[in-house]
């Protein structure tokens, strides 16, 4: 968000007013407001650092984001959306397990769960469902870059060309 002077008092500019997104990076202090329903998996990481001092654990994935769904009116085609290409990344991930069921299709997220932990360490317990496979993993937070504008289309999934490719890239457009 970015902040602005307009007749001696601050206004704060949404980075995307069409799609009414309010901030282009989110963290877990955003979780309940924040939905991955139909989300869109285009890849995932589980990477260590460089520097051998860090934990070695790290989770990224790149999806697209559905910032908002629009509501069809009249006859308009059933529901558009206002997509962006993000990178979700859960630094110091550790107990990092998953299933992926064999498919042939596409991997798309369902739901994702902050769990409390079950035992005395500090870091929260996340689970990302999805169809055709999930992903369980203890971390203290996540960090989501919007990469992109969102774009309004109408469809749940952007084109790699809209897109701008397959990309863990920890930066956002605003």
């Amino acid at each position: 968000m970015s902040a602005y002077l307009s007749h001696n008092v601050a206004v704060i500019a949404s980075p995307h007013p069409a799609s009414g997104l309010s901030k282009a990076v989110w963290t877990d202090a955003d979780f309940m407001g924040m939905g991955w329903h139909d989300c869109r998996v285009h890849a995932i990481s589980i990477g260590g650092y460089e520097d051998d001092t860090l934990p070695p654990g790290r989770l990224l994935l790149d999806l697209d984001y559905i910032v908002r769904w629009v509501e069809p009116s009249g006859e308009e085609f059933p529901f558009t959306h206002w997509i962006s290409p993000a990178t979700l990344v859960f630094e110091r991930a550790w107990k990092i397990t998953g299933q992926l069921e064999p498919t042939h299709e596409v991997l798309e997220i369902a739901d994702m769960h902050r769990l409390d932990p079950p035992d005395d360490q500090p870091d929260a317990r996340w689970h990302i469902e999805g169809h055709n496979f999930e992903l369980s993993l203890r971390a203290h937070g996540y960090i989501q870059y919007l990469r992109l504008p969102p774009l309004h289309v109408a469809r749940q999934v952007l084109t790699m060309v809209e897109r701008g490719g397959i990309s863990f890239a920890k930066q956002s457009f605003a």
